[in-house]
């Protein structure tokens, strides 16, 4: 594996480090001269403080982890060897409470919500509307946060969302002292605050011309219709789809857009609805989320492991073989197989040995080989959230259209009624379309476990450590389909009780 950095990577990883040093210290109220009170008096200070937020979401510590804790839990992923980091435990299901990635995750997360309260908290709900846009913002922000936190360290709200414990609701009104003592909220009362904050967001957000790497109307249209879909409300998620969808604002990206999706500016993208910018001069280079995916050119040409990127996570047999079900699939552009002298390379350290299947989805952005933008939210999945929901509505073929408009782009061919049996149901059928579109964005392990379907991998990968065979099945009960609250945390906070 390579080490090189160069300077402006090192500077950046270098500030990134001391920032994360500084809000390490209190995990909700941190002290940070950027958004401190005394600047929060002016609209300008304001606003420069909300465009700190939104720059936090682009630091490792918060990018990298969400990343890795929502996708490598997945059967699209494959490790192709063991790893001294934590990234092996996620991956292998073998959780820590003392788990590197998911204490660093959960720290940034709330010192981002603790530092948009400290806007939400100074702007009333009867504001101008250029301070309502600011504080609309930030509560799309605070409730985008809760809810990723709520998917990982509280179970699917399937499961007794009443009872069973999510994560700490922190609002603009706990104080300092009581956050030392917070108690986790139920997983239903902190869905209830996340559609709250995204509702008052949708009406205070009323600058629609801004790019997508800020929050809009419609984000918060689209990350609702999420939420819905999640919580089996399939009524309100086909409202908020329809809303995203019938805007007419964002457009699916067609044949060589398409198969070029993640490579270009974000901000141009027509299907993205709201994404993390990063610049060229932004280049994380091997930190980058890329660079565990691919090592290759900056057209997308597999190379030998460790010349670009570390290439230690693939995709998996299981997902390479259902997409290349139809050859002319537009997504396997997603792929890049290493293939030397016209054979494809094994991994032998592996057993049995498994092909390696490069992603590139995560990197090339603007011919930057590890440069990437990670696309929270886009106009294909609003299509896929409308199609769950009428499947499990029982409205068959207006499910099917909706799948066979992203079958379409894809170039291979759609689904009629007749294909939908008892054996291979509309559900099943929207769920797989999910999985092929939607892959190594950080949605399949949800998708399945909040359906009350099992993760079943049957390929090789370091599961294969853990007893000795490549099969590996996590129920959707199973304790480990969510992470343990960190235990650093716990010791701060003698209230935050701990998942099983």
């Amino acid at each position: 594996m390579k080490t090189h950095r160069n300077n402006i990577i090192k500077i950046t990883i270098a500030a990134s480090i001391i920032f994360t040093a500084s809000a390490c210290r209190k995990t909700y109220f941190p002290s940070d001269k950027v958004d401190d009170i005394e600047q929060l008096t002016t609209i300008e200070g304001m606003r420069t403080a909300t465009l700190g937020n939104y720059a936090t979401l682009k630091s490792l510590n918060y990018e990298n982890n969400y990343h890795w804790l929502a996708e490598l839990p997945s059967d699209e992923v494959a490790q192709g060897q063991n790893s001294s980091s934590d990234v092996t435990n996620l991956y292998k299901y073998t959780h820590l409470v003392n788990s590197a990635n998911a204490t660093t995750y959960f720290q940034q997360a709330y010192y981002i919500a603790s530092a948009s309260n400290k806007i939400i908290k100074l702007i009333p709900d009867a504001s101008s509307a250029e301070l309502l846009q600011i504080k609309g913002e930030n509560l799309f922000l605070r409730a985008m946060l809760h809810f990723n936190l709520v998917r990982m360290f509280g179970r699917p709200y399937a499961q007794n969302p009443t009872t069973n414990l999510g994560v700490p609701i922190l609002s603009e009104t706990v104080s300092e002292a009581d956050a030392a003592t917070i108690k986790r909220s139920t997983v239903a009362q902190v869905y209830d605050f996340v559609i709250a904050d995204l509702l008052k967001a949708s009406q205070f957000i009323t600058d629609e011309k801004k790019g997508n790497s800020f929050a809009s109307k419609l984000a918060a249209y689209a990350l609702l219709s999420r939420i819905y879909l999640y919580m089996d409300n399939n009524a309100k998620a086909i409202e908020y789809a329809n809303l995203v969808i019938g805007s007419n604002k964002f457009q699916l990206q067609q044949n060589e857009a398409y198969q070029t999706y993640f490579r270009g500016d974000p901000e141009k993208n027509t299907e993205n609805i709201f994404a993390i910018k990063h610049t060229k001069t932004e280049n994380y280079d091997y930190s980058a989320i890329g660079s565990l995916y691919y090592s290759g050119d900056a057209n997308g040409n597999a190379l030998g492991q460790g010349e670009s990127g570390y290439g230690e996570i693939y995709a998996s047999v299981k997902y390479y073989n259902f997409l290349n079900k139809y050859p002319q699939d537009k997504r396997k552009s997603f792929i890049s197989p290493l293939i030397v002298n016209g054979v494809q390379q094994l991994n032998t350290k592996l057993t049995p040995a498994a092909p390696i299947y490069y992603v590139n989805k995560n990197n090339l952005q603007e011919g930057v080989i590890n440069l990437t933008s990670p696309v929270y939210l886009r106009l294909a999945e609003q299509y896929l959230n409308r199609a769950e929901a009428n499947a499990k509505l029982n409205n068959t073929q207006l499910a099917l259209d909706d799948v066979n408009v992203i079958r379409s782009r894809a170039g291979i061919p759609i689904y009629l009624l007749t294909d939908v049996t008892p054996t291979h149901t509309i559900l099943d059928i929207v769920l797989e379309e999910r999985w092929l579109e939607l892959a190594f964005e950080g949605h399949r392990a949800y998708d399945l476990f909040r359906n009350n379907r099992p993760m079943a991998r049957d390929y090789p990968g370091t599961q294969s450590t853990i007893n000795g065979s490549v099969n590996q099945t996590i129920n959707p009960t199973d304790a480990r389909v969510i992470y343990f609250i960190p235990q650093t945390e716990r010791d701060k906070n003698p209230n935050l009780s701990q998942n099983p």
